[in-house]
């Protein structure tokens, strides 16, 4: 992203921003919290980072901030470190180093990594972590706190336990959820519902007086800005580690934004783009008491649900949670945690309903993919989020792999009385001084070998034949078990007095058979390269084949 190509910011970017700046006071102290931090600290989070990333993130809409999972994982890695949390510096560290990190996965493009990512296993991903959202404030909603670690089971608790509701906070949760419905039902008001619902429930607790926790019981407000810090350098060595799973964390959180947040423009997002750019909002929040941040479905959600149109949504954000908190911080002390927890279930359910689409493809699918699906779904629940999303990963290339396998295939090609070539079935037997050509389609993975092998033709009594195989789709770096094949075949039709002709290689593929020693022994008057015309080189090795053929049945007889 050029910063200079930042456009016009809109009303409704405005308005987001404002909103998202609100929620960023009590959902940043919350987290910070949650991950034992000076409350502050989270609030900072939402400042200089938010901004900075709303600059450069190729993904438009995408809020860069401190999440839930960011912060616990945060916390451990300063606990394994023997560091203290409180320690202004140790944090600052912590967070410019996963800022270097992300920036360097960024410049070598590992955002690409992703795209070995399914959609089933992204859609499984991004649900569970919307699940996680709505999890994380049930106890802001109910007043109840479930001691469960498991997302699922924090449900199951809770449902359990409703005796131990806490009726006010619930019913401050739920008229919060009617005061949004009531709002976005109004085509006018509908860009405003967040807003509207937050400062309608707010108001209403206040004037009632009804007893539930405020902002301001999870830590007092100062109308002051963050003063700048170094980091205590002298902690790389203890934190390098640490930091690189923060960052994995942190990305793998973002890496599924762009797929449910498309840009409004339509213009493309890049997932290494994206890692840069959290990498530099951490660079420079570090050095103004933000704790590591990345990309968060929840604010996110919060900003589209609120009418962002453009990245100046983000940046409005920071900014205006700067003038918040400079002129009335002490004020927002007074939003109900209830009031927060009742529209953050409004966002987790509509990030929830937005990927009903992509579940249902899914399902209509196959099998396999809905069982990925599910699978990413449930570790996204149950485990950290970068042993998810790694095992997600590990789940898609199996898929592939199964796929590639059962795709892969032999047929045989013919030339009609016209000229043209068609598909028949490849012949159980091998004619003795015959032309074959066979077409091989795949990608020359190593599971698919075996079942190549059993779709050549069977060599039985033949001689003087040439099988040519056709490979132009062959990508230019097959797997060394399928160029072993190849040579087995080649000897093994040589034992024959035949022929192996590898047809339509490009020139990258060829200097890989040469310099395996493929090439010596298919023999290099058997390596044809492909031209621009398709089938051209066919054509002409079809022709030298038939000469061969000819030849050597005329010498037998």
């Amino acid at each position: 992203m050029n910063p200079s190509k930042l456009g016009r910011p809109t009303r409704q970017d405005a308005v987001s921003g404002f909103v998202t700046g609100l929620f960023s006071i009590p959902e940043g102290m919350a987290y910070a919290s949650i991950g034992g931090f000076n409350p502050l600290l989270g609030l900072y989070s939402g400042m200089v980072s938010t901004a900075v990333g709303a600059v450069f993130n190729r993904t438009v809409l995408m809020v860069t901030t401190l999440t839930s999972a960011i912060a616990l994982t945060s916390q451990s890695v300063l606990s394994e470190a023997g560091l203290k949390a409180d320690d202004i510096g140790n944090v600052a560290m912590l967070t410019v180093l996963v800022g270097v990190i992300m920036v360097v996965f960024g410049l070598l493009r590992m955002g690409s990594l992703m795209s070995f990512v399914s959609n089933a296993v992204m859609t499984g991903f991004t649900t569970g972590i919307a699940v996680q959202i709505i999890a994380g404030v049930i106890g802001d909603a109910t007043d109840y706190e479930t001691d469960r670690h498991n997302t699922l089971a924090k449900f199951v608790d809770a449902a359990t336990h409703v005796g131990q509701w806490d009726p006010v906070a619930v019913a401050v949760a739920v008229g919060t959820v009617i005061a949004w419905a009531l709002a976005h039902a109004v085509r006018r008001l509908e860009p405003f519902a967040i807003l509207i619902a937050l400062v309608v429930a707010t108001v209403a607790v206040v004037v009632v007086g009804a007893d539930v926790e405020q902002v301001g019981d999870i830590g007092a407000i100062p109308n002051a800005l963050p003063a700048p810090v170094m980091p205590d350098w002298s902690a790389i060595p203890d934190l390098l580690v640490g930091a690189v799973a923060v960052a994995l964390v942190a990305l793998a959180q973002a890496a599924g934004i762009g797929a449910a947040v498309p840009n409004p423009d339509g213009s493309r997002t890049s997932v290494s783009g994206d890692f840069t750019a959290q990498g530099v909002a951490n660079l420079a929040g570090g050095f103004f008491q933000a704790l590591p941040t990345g990309g968060s479905l929840s604010r996110t959600g919060v900003a589209t649900s609120a009418g962002a149109q453009t990245r100046w949504a983000g940046i409005f954000a920071g900014i205006f949670l700067a003038a918040i908190v400079l002129v009335a911080g002490s004020t927002a002390e007074l939003i109900p945690m209830p009031v927060i927890g009742g529209l953050i279930i409004v966002i987790g359910a509509e990030l929830i309903v937005g990927r009903l689409p992509d579940i249902k493809l899914v399902l209509r699918t196959g099998v396999l993919p809905a069982v990925a699906m599910v699978a990413t779904f449930l570790a996204t629940t149950e485990l950290p989020l970068q042993q998810a999303i790694l095992l997600g990963a590990g789940i898609s290339m199996l898929l592939f792999c199964v796929r590639a396998q059962q795709q892969a295939r032999i047929r045989a090609l013919v030339r009609d009385d016209d000229g043209h070539w068609r598909t028949e079935d490849v012949p159980e037997v091998l004619a003795p001084y015959s032309v074959t050509v066979l077409h091989y389609e795949g990608v020359s993975l190593f599971a698919e070998v075996n079942r190549l092998d059993e779709s050549w033709p069977s060599l039985a009594d033949t001689h003087d034949a040439v099988v040519i195989f056709h490979v132009r789709t062959l990508p230019d770096v097959p797997s060394s078990t399928f160029l072993k094949a190849i040579e087995n075949r080649a000897t093994k039709l040589a034992e024959h007095h035949c022929r192996l002709m590898v047809v339509g290689m490009d020139p990258g593929l060829r200097r890989v058979v040469e310099r395996t020693g493929v090439a010596a022994a298919l023999g290099p008057e058997n390596l044809v390269e492909r031209t621009d015309v398709f089938f051209q080189a066919l054509d002409r090795a079809h022709e030298e084949a038939q000469a061969w053929v000819d030849a050597r049945r005329a010498a037998s007889g």
